[in-house]
């Protein structure tokens, strides 16, 4: 093992940041390792994910199957994942007093419900290892020396090293310190957001949900779909499909200004035809009832009603009142309904953006730079993000521990 009086620096005091200076603290602890992070306040991300409860990873521990849920990154992770995947997370933070549960839907989180677990035990991690944190120390500039590098901080010192993980997630001035030393910059954009809709009687049924809905988008020459929970908000549309659609589409609406149309199954499995028969059936059996009252689809009331108005209805008008270019109608809107959104909103205060650090330019197997020698990434800093669940977080944990092993060799 080679010997060296240069400690090793992290750049970054979130998850990533955490994660890499521990796990190459424990595992050569004979380096000095230096977090250093520009606000007074680390792992802020850690604090609000999962409306403050800290949404983990997911229980996914197939690599092939957990790969499929990165937008961009995934065939990359590939083999990362092989060596550092959601087991191994649970497993992590186990052996540090912290067990994680498994929701319904494959998310996990601390047993405790709260973040504060998962700060605490990064925080103290950190600190057992030996890894030197210093907050308030904000970075401005990183130059490559003969061995190593120079790290120069806002207060005017300057700090030697001979390696360095640059882990400031998704903050230009990382992107900036990555392009200093010869890295293409894939350009941000936002990742995970819901959808403005700009239609009162939409936006009044706020709070309204639906366990299934089958939603696409058609941009230029490319179309994106996605199934899953749907909830309708005070400002459009909002819940995993939407949030899903959303990473997987991302470039493409921030090149159409998230400006365009969205297609809405609301019944998924089924298409126009089948939906048409069974209004028919309903016309057929129900002739003297209510549009209104009967509803021949497991639609929740409000929104049933809504449709309705959508297809020029009146909800209490009779079944049997009901003329075939009507009944087409709203099978229309049913099954192919046309929404304009027009912008979009953040998640819950969580930021997620693709875009960064170019992948070609990396070494899976250690996270090193093929570029500049002695220079790792983790986290959000590359250009990787995952759909809604935990994704995000198992990529920093993944990139961070590969890293942080690697260093200090």
């Amino acid at each position: 093992m080679v010997q060296t009086d240069e400690p090793v620096i992290v750049i970054g005091g979130g998850a990533a940041g955490f994660f890499g200076a521990i796990a190459c603290a424990e595992a050569h602890p004979d380096r000095h390792v230096i977090l250093l992070e520009a606000g007074q306040q680390p792992l802020g991300k850690v604090r609000i994910s999962g409306g403050g409860r800290c949404n983990v990873t997911h229980a996914c521990f197939e690599p092939g199957a957990l790969v499929q849920n990165y937008p961009r990154g995934g065939k990359a992770l590939r083999g990362p994942f092989t060596r550092f995947q959601p087991k191994d997370t649970v497993a992590w933070f186990q052996r540090r007093g912290v067990t994680l549960k498994t929701e319904a839907d494959g998310r996990m989180f601390p047993v405790t419900d709260s973040s504060e677990t998962i700060v605490e035990c990064l925080w103290q991690g950190a600190r057992r290892s030996g890894v030197e944190i210093r907050l308030g120390s904000p970075v401005v500039a990183v130059e490559p020396q003969a061995a190593g590098f120079e790290v120069a901080l806002r207060s005017g010192d300057r700090l030697r090293c001979d390696r360095l993980l640059l882990a400031t997630g998704s903050q230009p001035q990382g992107h900036r310190i990555a392009q200093s030393l010869g890295h293409h910059i894939e350009p941000p954009v936002p990742s995970l957001f819901t959808f403005n809709v700009p239609d009162p009687a939409l936006r009044a049924l706020a709070g309204v949900a639906l366990d299934a809905a089958h939603l696409r988008l058609s941009l230029g020459t490319q179309k994106f779909e996605q199934t899953g929970p749907l909830l309708v908000t005070h400002w459009g549309l909002s819940g995993p499909a939407v949030l899903k659609l959303s990473a997987w589409a991302a470039r493409s609406l921030h090149e159409c200004r998230y400006q365009t149309t969205l297609q809405i199954n609301w019944l998924p499995g089924e298409n126009l035809e089948t939906a048409r028969q069974r209004l028919l059936e309903a016309r057929s059996q129900m002739p003297q009832r209510t549009l209104s009252a009967h509803r021949p689809v497991a639609l929740p009331r409000r929104l049933w009603d809504y449709l309705l108005g959508r297809a020029q209805l009146q909800l209490d008008a009779r079944w049997a009142e009901l003329s075939n270019k009507s009944l087409n109608h709203l099978a229309l809107e049913l099954v192919q309904g046309q929404y304009p959104i027009r912008g979009k909103s953040t998640f819950k205060e969580e930021f997620v953006t693709c875009g960064g650090v170019s992948l070609k330019e990396v070494n899976f197997k250690t996270l090193e730079s093929r570029l500049c020698p002695g220079l790792y990434f983790a986290g959000e800093v590359l250009d990787i993000d995952g759909v809604t669940g935990g994704f995000n977080f198992q990529s920093a944990w993944t990139t961070a521990w590969l890293a942080g092993q690697a260093m200090g060799n």
